[in-house]
Order: C-alpha cells, then structure tokens, then sequence
C-alpha cells in the first residue's frame, strides 16, 4: 500500500516512508460500489479489487497509473453501525512500541494489531479526543 511518487528521474515510483508521516488514506464504506462510482465519476480514479482473506474484496484507487488510496467495504454486524469515514495512516518506525506509548497516552486500540503479508503491519487506533486513526510499519 504504497503512495505513489517519483524519483529523481520522474519516473513514478513507490515514495520511501519516513516515520509520522501520513502513508495510506482507505474509505471505509458500506456500499463500496457506490463509492467505487462516485470516486471514479467525480475524480476518474479506477480502480483494481483485490481480494481480502476475510472475503471481499479491497478497491485499489488509482489515477493515471498511480495508487491514490484504498476503498474497504464495511461488512458484518460488528460494523453495520459505524459511520462511513476515510481513515488515515500514518507510518511509524515499531507499530507495538508506539502503540504502547499511545495506549498509555491515553489512546484505545479499537482491533488487535495486525499484519498484511507484503504490506506491513497495521494498529487501529482511537485517540483521547475520539478521532480514529491507523498507524503502520509499512513491510
């Protein structure tokens, strides 16, 4: 899930990640093909799926070849009552370290941590003031 950039040359390429730095924004959405339409008609994303091992699948945003975000479908009971958002990453050099700082700093986990194979690994984060926000070393 990296952001697209380009090195010196300009050629597009993944952009390193720097620690507290935000990495990866996803939609998090009930009606995910709804969402897929509005983005693409709106901003000409288009998107690939991907398919999540808890089912599903996860839309890679992209425009003009480059990654520009994620859309996940929210699905199940657990989550039919939470609001649709855009969750916001940030990267961090020891995701269990910075979590334990942040639990202590007053945050709440809101799901265990967790690791996507090829990706990184990712906490789920609510800070003291009730903003959500997740936080990934990415792989």
């Amino acid at each position: 899930m990296t952001q697209s950039g380009s090195d010196q040359s300009g050629k597009a390429g993944p952009k390193p990640w720097s620690h507290g730095m935000f990495y990866w924004s996803e939609l998090m959405t009930h009606d995910a093909d709804r969402a897929c339409k509005f983005y693409g008609d709106s901003l000409g994303w288009s998107f690939d799926p991907m398919p999540m091992p808890t089912g599903g699948n996860y839309y890679l945003a992209k425009i003009d070849g480059q990654m520009a975000g994620g859309i996940m479908e929210l699905k199940g009971p657990e989550v039919a009552e939470m609001p649709e958002a855009w969750l916001a990453y940030v990267a961090v050099d020891d995701v269990d370290a910075r979590v334990e700082k942040a639990l202590k700093a007053g945050a709440t986990l809101t799901r265990p941590i967790f690791d996507i194979p090829g990706i990184g690994r990712i906490a789920m984060l609510r800070e003291p003031g009730g903003a959500s926000i997740g936080w990934m070393t990415p792989a």
